[in-house]
Parts: structure tokens; sequence; C-alpha cells
């Protein structure tokens, strides 16, 4: 009889022990895939040719580097032609990993749309899946880990909401945009950081 109360404590023990191993490691070999549209998509007028998807990356890359914007392949959003698009853009970069295990890949954009409308945009968005990660908003170019960001400062703008593809985050009016110097994605519960993309800022 002994026996069996014993069995039974050990299996009451084991469970909450397996359910933590499945919500830790279950990430690692399963994707989060989301894709949501730019804001104001469906109000948009996309070039001929080009799907607004190729816009958005387009709109990033040039934003991360130091080559002139060309307006013609810049959509127009209602009430906004496309050089205000082009000057929407306040800073891009390229996520990259933080090691040989934790990688990451795609551009992460801010645009300024209109007063209270900051958005962060992740595009062509891959990184390493993981427990909890989020997506923080940082006042240096490339912390490497929990140090970094407590003597920076940071923003936590919520959950990342898929290790794949194509998403929004809006970014709070009381955030200075001229002190954030990059996105990281961020283990919160192993305070480890996954991914980081450098952002350049858009002089406008």
């Amino acid at each position: 009889m002994v026996r069996y109360v014993l069995v039974g404590i050990g299996i009451l023990a084991i469970i909450p022990v397996a359910w933590l191993a499945w919500w830790l490691l279950s990430p690692l070999w399963m994707d989060t895939e989301v894709s949501e549209e730019f804001p104001r998509a469906a109000r948009a007028v996309i070039p001929e040719g080009m799907t607004p998807q190729e816009v958005e990356v387009q709109m990033g890359v040039a934003a991360a580097t130091d080559a002139p914007m060309v307006e013609e392949a810049m959509p127009a959003i209602a009430g906004m032609t496309a050089s205000e698009v082009a000057n929407a853009v306040k800073a891009a970069g390229s996520f990259t990993g933080a090691d040989r295990f934790h990688q990451g890949e795609g551009t992460a954009t801010i645009f300024e749309l209109g007063p209270g409308e900051r958005i962060l945009r992740f595009e062509e968005f891959r990184v390493t899946n993981g427990p909890d990660l989020r997506v923080l908003l940082v006042n240096t170019p490339n912390p490497e880990g929990h140090s970094d960001l407590d003597d920076a400062g940071y923003v936590e703008l919520g959950k990342l909401k898929g290790n794949v593809g194509s998403q929004n985050y809006d970014i709070p009016d009381t955030v200075s945009l001229s002190d954030v110097e990059s996105v990281v994605i961020y283990c919160k519960p192993f305070r480890v950081v996954f991914s980081v993309a450098t952002l350049a800022k858009v002089d406008t």
C-alpha cells in the first residue's frame, strides 16, 4: 500500500516538472508564424509591379543605408504623399544573431505615421524560438546581455507575436525615439538576448 502511495506522489511530482520542461523546450523545435499587414495597408496604393511586402522591405532597407530614397517606390497612403510616407521612416536596421545558437534575420523599421501613431514593423523576420520572448527598444546599439540592457535602459513593447513573419508593435508616446538605438528580442525567463537589430536613424 505504501508503495502505491509513493508511486502516486511520484507521478504528481513529475507532472509539473514535465509541463515546465515542455514549456521551456518545445519552442526550440516549433515555429509560431504571424502575418500582419502594414497599418493602413487596406488604403494604400502600391506602385505597379510591386507587392506591399516588397515596398515595406525596400523602405526599411533604404532607411538603413546611405542611398537616397526613391519616391516612386514608396506607397501612397490615404492623405499622405509618397515623400511623406518615406519621411515616416525614422529608423531601421537588420536583425543578427546574438551567438551561434540564438539567430535572427529580417528588418526592423520604426514608422511615425502621424500624431500618436508610431509603430515598430518587422519584415522578412525570423528568430530562434524560445520561451516568453519579448520585444525591447534599447538605448544602446549592440547590447550583449542583461547587464547591458539594465545599464543602457530599455522599453518593453510586449511579447513577441511570432518567431516568424511580419508583425507590428505600437510604440508608446512616452518613448523618445532619439534615445532608441536598437531592437532586441529577449528571453525574459532566462534573461538572454536572442537577436539584435542595430538601428540607423533617418534624418527628415
